[in-house]
């Protein structure tokens, strides 16, 4: 999988499009504080490498230490935060890790960086003035431009990740936010949006798992700002979400359907999609039978 380009903006003189692929996985399970734990994540890395997946990105407010023995295990697999917390990782400590990492893997790591929610950073102030001045800490460091992205919905932060940064990782979009975010940044910056996949063909079923999944983000209001830019109505965020709004946001259902879904994205303008399995599995857990199930599904 990782080595079809197809769909990459044509002309365009980012690497980042190339390094992940089309196709990813985004995932807390691959990350921990646990140094038990390490050998297993390795592991698991190893396997999606083997796999075809281009991409790892590391959900929850990640960090460069957490990529390391991801990379260490495996030999072109990109790992990527997704996303960094500039509240809670100062910029200059930042760039240090980053270049610890990249002297020991070139060109494999990704600083994905966002400004987290309101609700759960105190810090929380201007966020996008904070996001730039962030992005100036980097550049006095030495952090390349291109090997960051940022977490991006509305147009003032995509307008930055695509002059400041290598591109951008929306999270929790449709393909209509993918053709809207393409129509902002142009051919160049990498497009990776993250693409939730129930693997459940039973509607009742599939949608209880997404509902699950979806109820903290409605208490989001990055999140449920966005949602409304794209069409949906205060009515679809009610209730743990409309069955309009989950089915736009989750792909669930045959393989056919679900595989018709992620494409979408890339007809969209997506140059990657970090898939995330919602499996029942619990969302710090390792999803590795579904990792494997949707890797014969893209093929």
């Amino acid at each position: 999988m990782s080595d079809d380009t197809a769909g990459t903006p044509a002309g365009t003189d980012h690497l980042l499009a190339k390094e992940v692929g089309r196709y990813g996985i985004w995932s807390v399970g691959l990350r921990s504080e646990d140094p038990a734990r390490l050998g297993e994540l390795a592991e698991a890395a190893a396997e999606l490498e083997e796999l075809g997946y281009g991409a790892v990105w590391l959900g929850g407010s990640s960090a460069a230490r957490h990529a390391a023995p991801l990379l260490a295990a495996t030999s072109h697999l990109t790992v990527g935060t997704s996303i960094q917390s500039i509240w809670q990782y100062d910029a200059e400590d930042s760039a240090a890790a980053f270049a610890e990492v990249e002297s020991a893997h070139p060109g494999r790591f990704v600083l994905g960086l966002g400004v987290s929610h309101a609700k759960l950073a105190e810090q929380y102030r201007r966020p996008y003035s904070a996001l730039a001045g962030y992005l100036d800490a980097l550049d006095a460091a030495g952090v390349p431009a291109g090997r960051r992205v940022l977490a991006a919905l509305g147009p003032r932060t995509l307008e930055l990740g695509r002059d400041r940064a290598g591109g951008v990782v929306p999270y929790l979009v449709t393909p209509e936010h993918t053709a809207e975010a393409r129509e902002i940044l142009g051919e160049g910056p990498l497009l990776a949006p993250e693409f939730k996949v129930v693997p459940e063909a039973d509607p009742a079923r599939a949608r209880t798992l997404a509902r699950e999944s979806l109820a903290p983000y409605l208490d989001l209001a990055n999140y449920t700002n966005s949602f409304l830019r794209l069409g949906f109505t205060e009515d679809d965020l009610a209730d743990g979400g409309s069955d309009r709004l989950v089915d736009a946001l989750y792909a669930w259902g045959t393989d056919d359907r679900i595989r018709a879904r992620i494409d979408a994205f890339h007809e969209a303008g997506a140059d990657h999609v970090a898939l995330q399995l919602v499996d029942g599995t619990p969302r710090d857990g390792l999803q590795r039978d579904s990792w494997r199930r949707l890797a014969e599904l893209l093929t």
